[in-house]
């Protein structure tokens, strides 16, 4: 069974220096149907005006994940950690017993954009980390291609639970299939493009829940970039 959830639907937080679009229930946004799928609690489709950001703030026990599409993104925690991330890179953080952090768009002129994705732990109070790695070059040209995994096997980042995340950047008539274990569930967030997943449309902003399927066909009618979550 394949749930499409509109981009339009979406939560939305417009500020003078924040854009932000609400997958699931965030912040001032709240929606009793709209609380996450499995353990994925949180994708905000976030873009910052130039020289601004999120000042220092707090988590706790939650495993937040950033991949960005657009731009810059300047990162800095009470852990030691201070980087920039950038298109083709992602970055891993585990709140575990707490931590404090910001995030800022560096340009002087462009503003950035990506998913600040949140996923719950498979348990509380575990120390916190930061990790952050590059994509290879041409890795997800063509294929879905794994940033982020419970062992941090290959590229990807660790993940403190039984999710394996892929990305995928397709051409016009790519074609890529995934094959899904008995009793997990995928989501899928589209970028960009147009995408067909096991014949059913997904347009640009749009996500998709899928339960009930072995295994997923995605075809691209135009060049588009997508996430997949496979989650145990």
């Amino acid at each position: 069974m394949i749930t499409i959830r509109k981009s339009e639907d979406r939560g939305l937080a417009e500020m003078d220096w924040l854009h932000s679009q609400h997958t699931f229930s965030f912040a001032d946004y709240s929606d009793p149907e709209q609380m996450g799928f499995g353990n994925l609690r949180v994708i905000n489709e976030d873009q910052i005006q130039p020289g601004t950001g999120f000042g220092t703030h707090g988590h706790r026990d939650m495993e937040i994940v950033s991949y960005i599409l657009a731009g810059e993104l300047a990162h800095k925690d009470d852990m030691g950690n201070g980087s920039v991330i950038r298109p083709g890179e992602i970055q891993r953080m585990s709140a575990g017993t707490g931590v404090r952090h910001s995030e800022h768009n560096p340009s002087e002129d462009t503003r950035n954009r990506f998913f600040q994705i949140w996923i719950l732990p498979e348990k509380g109070g575990i120390e916190p980390g930061y990790e952050q790695k590059e994509i290879p070059a041409g890795a997800r040209e063509g294929k879905l291609f794994l940033v982020g995994s419970p062992d941090g096997r290959g590229d990807s980042v660790t993940i403190h639970q039984d999710v394996e995340l892929y990305a995928s950047i397709l051409s016009d008539g790519d074609n890529v299939t995934h094959e899904v274990a008995p009793g997990h569930g995928v989501w899928v967030q589209l970028a960009s493009g147009a995408i067909d997943v096991n014949g059913t449309a997904m347009a640009v902003g749009d996500g998709a829940a899928i339960t009930e399927e072995s295994i997923l066909d995605i075809s691209a009618s135009e060049q588009s970039e997508f996430l997949l979550f496979d989650l145990g």
